[in-house]
């Protein structure tokens, strides 16, 4: 029987077209039918008004589950649902358009921190860490093992300034794999499953804690008005699954992706890779400025720590002297700024890349010029979020589904399967991590309250789905970036390859993610961070 041709594929690719690659152009075809994010909430904002005024009309409600006299709960015990499609909903939202985007909690904490971030970019002292972690161990040349692991570490600490992480460390990557007679491929595939699939996992704190915690909150105050969420609340789990990261994407390059991939030929490369090398070390100007920026970073840390540690600290509880409920953990977003800012300097000053307050502010400016569609997208995402808290259509879908729940017996933590599969599938289709919690955290956040659970322990669930996918949507922003670095050694690589070979990491990340989560939270009590407990009771 004759060999069926392969199939010439849009991205160049001349593989054959199995059933897999057909699913994929089928996700692919799916998600490219959603409209940009921008559009999407202005349909979603315009849709929760005349949803609103449908719900008037047949007159939804829902028993209100929190006791009487708790903040936010309806006299008569019933929430009723509120038309924003008349006058008063008219008024209200002209009244309050401003607002609702000034007053956004993701908006301001998100600026902030990414002013100092901005400082430590255009210094260029995230990159020297970078490039000083996984050179140093590409420098031992038969340490096969040493090298893998320490792309993930550093892939996975990248992510806290996502950006340089995938423009950064990736090639990076596949260029090191190269200079050791590796597949390059293996070095971008680890490279970019730590760095994206593991986005939730890390030694610090990012700009994406604020952001989350913040439509965390605004989520959970629909139910309890008054609850706070900082942006800490995830750093124990992130902490130790940075590790499990670590540990996962090493095993599957090692054993999976890499004897797969085989003997790499460089003649199917797009360009000449014969006078490429392994990239430039650190200069002895630029490790000075590590070693000072590191004793930097010491003394701030004991500084800090006298401000905490002693029972009259000045940024303990007032009240009850207690270090987790306290100013410092509601103020981390204060401490994200200025552990990028003062350190970032000390190393620009240093090497030469700031030499004055211009250098500092110019840095900040561009972070923020980075961040113009997502103010316009925020916008939107907090008229959305607004909307969805006036008409009460969110407290009633969170009491239905709970009732829901709580009818079929799927009250205990085997929720949280369902709840972080439903997560990653979203994100295959909305790879936006804040877009797509600011559109699901309203229905989830207070749904899973309502049978127990915190807003921390939800989030960290949440995370978990939105980062395994990453990998494997090209919805992904950085997406179409990863193929093209790979087609710089594979000039007819398709994205069916890319998300081939990209699925082991997903699929064990998953389940690695999964076993962490229910064996930290459930099985040894412990919390996913500071002053997050586990389980929520209606006050």
């Amino acid at each position: 029987m004759e060999e069926k041709e392969p199939t010439e594929t849009k991205y160049g690719s001349s593989q054959k077209r199995g059933w897999f690659t057909k699913f994929l152009d089928f996700v692919e075809w799916l998600g490219n039918l959603l409209p940009h994010p921008v559009t999407l909430f202005a349909i979603f904002a315009l849709g929760v008004i005349f949803l609103s005024g449908v719900a008037d009309w047949f007159s939804w409600s829902a028993e209100d589950p929190r006791p009487p006299g708790a903040p936010g709960r309806a006299e008569d015990g019933i929430i009723e649902a509120v038309s924003l499609l008349n006058g008063e909903g008219f008024r209200r939202i002209v009244a309050n358009l401003v607002p609702n985007f000034t007053g956004f909690a993701p908006l301001g904490v998100v600026l902030v921190a990414l002013l100092g971030v901005g400082v430590s970019e255009r210094s260029g002292l995230i990159s020297a860490c970078i490039r000083g972690l996984v050179l140093k161990a590409a420098s031992y040349q038969s340490a096969k093992t040493l090298v893998t692991v320490a792309i993930c570490f550093a892939a996975v600490v990248s992510n806290t300034a996502s950006e340089m992480g995938y423009v950064v460390l990736v090639p990076l990557a596949a260029v090191v794999f190269y200079s050791m007679g590796r597949h390059p491929l293996a070095g971008l595939a680890c490279g970019f499953a730590c760095v994206s699939g593991g986005y939730s996992a890390n030694i610090l704190i990012g700009t994406i804690d604020p952001l989350l915690a913040g439509l965390t909150q605004e989520a959970a105050n629909i139910i309890d008005p008054e609850y706070e969420v900082h942006a800490a609340v995830n750093y124990y789990f992130m902490l130790i699954s940075t590790f499990m990261i670590t540990l996962v994407g090493t095993l599957v390059t090692l054993r999976i992706v890499e004897p797969k991939l085989g003997k790499y030929d460089s003649s199917i490369a797009m360009e000449d890779l014969s006078d490429q090398s392994i990239m430039e070390p650190l200069t002895k100007t630029e490790i000075k400025g590590l070693k000072l920026t590191g004793l930097t970073v010491l003394i701030m840390l004991i500084l800090l720590s006298l401000t905490i540690l002693p029972e009259n600290g000045v940024l303990r509880n007032p009240e009850t002297g207690e270090t987790l409920n306290s100013p410092f953990f509601r103020g981390i977003v204060t401490f994200i700024f200025i552990f990028f800012l003062i350190p970032g300097f000390v190393y620009g000053k240093v090497t030469g890349s700031m030499k004055n307050d211009k250098d500092v502010i110019d840095g900040m400016a561009n972070a923020m010029s980075t961040l113009g569609l997502y103010i316009v997208i925020v916008f939107f995402a907090a008229q959305f979020v607004a909307f969805f808290g006036w008409s009460n259509l969110g407290q009633i879908f969170a009491v239905k589904g709970a009732e829901f729940l709580d009818n079929i017996g799927m009250t205990g933590p085997e929720v949280f399967f369902g709840f972080i599969l439903i997560s990653g599938s979203v994100n295959l289709m909305l790879g936006s991590a804040s877009a797509q919690w600011a559109v699901t955290a309203p229905i989830f956040v207070p749904m899973l309250m309502l049978i127990g659970y915190s807003p921390e322990v939800i989030q960290a669930a949440y995370r978990i789905g939105d980062s395994v996918t990453n990998i494997i949507t090209p919805m992904m922003s950085y997406f179409g970036l990863i193929l093209a670095f790979a087609n710089k050694y594979d000039k007819n690589l398709g994205i069916g390859t890319i998300i081939s070979m990209m699925l082991p990491y997903s699929m064990l990340f998953f389940v690695g993610w999964v076993i962490l989560f229910y064996v930290w939270v459930f099985a040894l009590g412990m919390p996913v961070g500071p002053d997050a407990p586990t389980y929520y009771s209606i006050q």
